[in-house]
């Protein structure tokens, strides 16, 4: 029903991820800004977790078997249709035979395509997400490459008028410098007090290593209490014996170079966590370009909480427009 006549950097199948495996070391994968993938299925009218195709910093150029409706969500990577500019957070319709090709990205870093239907690919472990790092779940476990053909699945509920648009207060605002909210621990107090301080104060600068995995930044070095390290843990101040890995907790590893991890990071190792970004936060990080700028700002438990309900609110005040 798609055919990929370009696949773009990195495009790839994602629903809502691969819920309920991490105790066993499986990541949930899944779409990284969760609000652009939800809103991107309310506009088509598909069931919440129908699979979407995420694309990164270069879009793909794709051909469309029949008529369908699309959305075209989160970072600004303006499409065109049949190369004439189409607008982004809107139900928009395409016949058969027509193609969609995306300019160069202006803001934000992924943008997700929505389809009448969802993506139909095979259910791997409750999931249609791609995880590439072990080649699992998406098309053949990978991203796309030139000549793939994709299906359309059936996880349609109902049928939304084309030009249906969201409200452009709820439209995220994408800039180059980003405040990132966290939640200090689970291993903050392994950071001396001046350097919990620099952390929270510091301006860092996201690093090339900057993908599902996680993303690393670069500023000044944070600074380890000094101990005798436990048995198991190894030589450097910043390990520690083990570790479960919350989704966004940040790690310092020989106190160089802060990295959130992301949705398809390893579940657990030997570096301390000193924080944690909130889960209305990891939406924000999905769409930070490598050389943005981005502070951590310190919110309490109950603040994080508050946040995620806010989130909740918005996307509950668009199904309803919808």
């Amino acid at each position: 029903m798609i055919k990929v006549i370009k696949p773009g950097l990195q495009t790839t199948v994602q629903d809502q991820g691969r819920i309920g495996l991490y105790e066993i070391g499986m990541p949930p994968s899944g779409a990284m800004d969760k609000f652009s993938y939800t809103v991107g299925n309310l506009l088509v009218g598909n069931q919440r977790n129908a699979a979407a195709l995420e694309i990164t910093y270069l879009g793909p150029v794709l051909q469309f078997g029949r008529k369908l409706r699309i959305s075209i969500t989160g970072g600004n990577i303006p499409p065109k249709i049949n190369g004439q500019p189409v607008a982004m957070w809107e139900t928009l319709e395409v016949q058969e035979g027509d193609t969609l090709s995306f300019d160069f990205v202006q803001s934000g870093a992924r943008t997700y395509l929505a389809v009448e239907g969802g993506i139909d690919v095979q259910v791997v472990m409750n999931s249609r997400s791609t995880y590439t790092l072990i080649g699992i779940g998406g098309f053949q476990g990978r991203a796309l490459a030139e000549g793939d053909e994709l299906a359309v699945g059936d996880m349609h509920e109902k049928k939304v008028p084309v030009g249906t648009r969201i409200d452009p207060s709820l439209i995220p605002v994408f800039q180059k410098t980003h405040e990132i909210r966290v939640v200090v621990g689970l291993c903050s107090y392994r950071l001396t007090e001046e350097s919990k301080a620099v952390f929270l104060e510091s301006e860092w600068t996201v690093t090339p290593e900057a993908n599902r995995i996680g993303y690393r930044h670069k500023g000044e070095r944070l600074k380890f209490v000094e101990r005798q390290q436990p048995f198991g843990a190894g030589s450097n101040p910043s390990n520690v014996t083990d570790l479960g890995y919350p989704i966004g907790s940040i790690q310092v590893p020989d106190g160089v170079e802060p990295i959130v991890l992301l949705h398809d990071a390893v579940t657990g190792g030997g570096y301390a966590t000193i924080a944690t970004v909130i889960s209305a936060d990891l939406n924000r990080m999905a769409q930070i370009k490598t050389n943005e700028k981005v502070k951590f700002v310190s919110v309490t438990l109950e603040e994080a909480i508050g946040a995620r309900r806010n989130l909740r609110d918005q996307l509950m005040k668009i199904a309803d427009a919808i």
